[in-house]
């Protein structure tokens, strides 16, 4: 038995996100049922974590077990039998303990917006037309680096051990009429970064200070944060891993 990684991309905004659910069309759904037809025995994947639905990904990776080879060509035909909103980048096989979720050592996400309304950003970016002081946000996002508990923006009902979290990166890009929050961490908690987002945006529509925003933080307590903002602006963009799990 050999196991491989998967990079897959995918446009989310036909699914109930990443992960199998009961009556629900999900991404991690219809790669296992190409891929169980394409290699003619029962395949099931893991991810590197769920995205919700509406939420997109350039790189998710998802790991599953094979006896004997695959094919040559199996990402071409993987690409020709997976609907057009969802395809695969690379196969590498791993190491037989490697471990899509657990063995990642940082995530990152980023999150798009636009400022000007635009027919072909609709359900790939937030349309967010008000005025925002880009500065002061990302003075506000330089407070979420390092270690800390992040239970304020958490979803509530969450079963996790713990809300610590390591943020190695956390900060706003204007492009034009549109404005992009890139954020790495070593994990995330659930609705994590859309809660960030819209915490932020508090504090560049001038509802919150700076000061606001830490003591936001340190209340470890979600009602305090702001809204999430819409699923359809966010996408997992990295997955890394150590070398040490790759084979070739």
């Amino acid at each position: 038995m050999s196991r491989y990684f998967l990079d897959i991309a995918y446009n989310g905004t036909a699914y109930h996100g990443w992960q199998i659910q009961e009556n629900a069309h999900t991404v991690q759904a219809e790669l296992e049922k190409c891929l169980s037809t394409l290699l003619r025995t029962r395949i099931e994947i893991m991810g590197s974590g769920r995205t919700d639905t509406g939420v997109h990904a350039t790189h998710q990776i998802a790991h599953f077990d094979m006896e004997g080879h695959l094919p040559d060509d199996l990402v071409y035909k993987l690409n020709s039998f997976l609907p057009r909103d969802i395809s695969i980048q690379s196969v590498r096989k791993v190491h037989d303990e490697a471990h899509t979720r657990f063995d990642a050592t940082q995530r990152s996400y980023q999150y798009f917006m636009h400022q000007a309304k635009s027919p072909f950003l609709e359900k790939l970016s937030y349309y967010h037309p008000k005025v925002v002081d880009v500065p002061l946000m990302n003075e506000a996002a330089k407070k979420l680096l390092g270690e800390q508990n992040f239970e304020s923006f958490s979803k509530v009902k969450t079963e996790v051990n713990t809300f610590i979290c390591t943020i190695k990166e956390a900060r706003w890009e204007k492009q034009n009429d549109s404005l992009v929050f890139h954020v790495t961490a070593n994990r995330f908690l659930r609705g994590m970064v859309r809660a960030l987002v819209g915490t932020l945006l508090d504090v560049g529509l001038g509802k919150l200070t700076v000061t606001d925003f830490v003591n936001i933080i340190e209340s470890q307590d979600r009602r305090k944060a702001g809204r999430a903002v819409p699923a359809h602006g966010l996408y997992l963009t990295s997955v890394v891993y150590p070398d040490s799990v790759y084979r070739d």
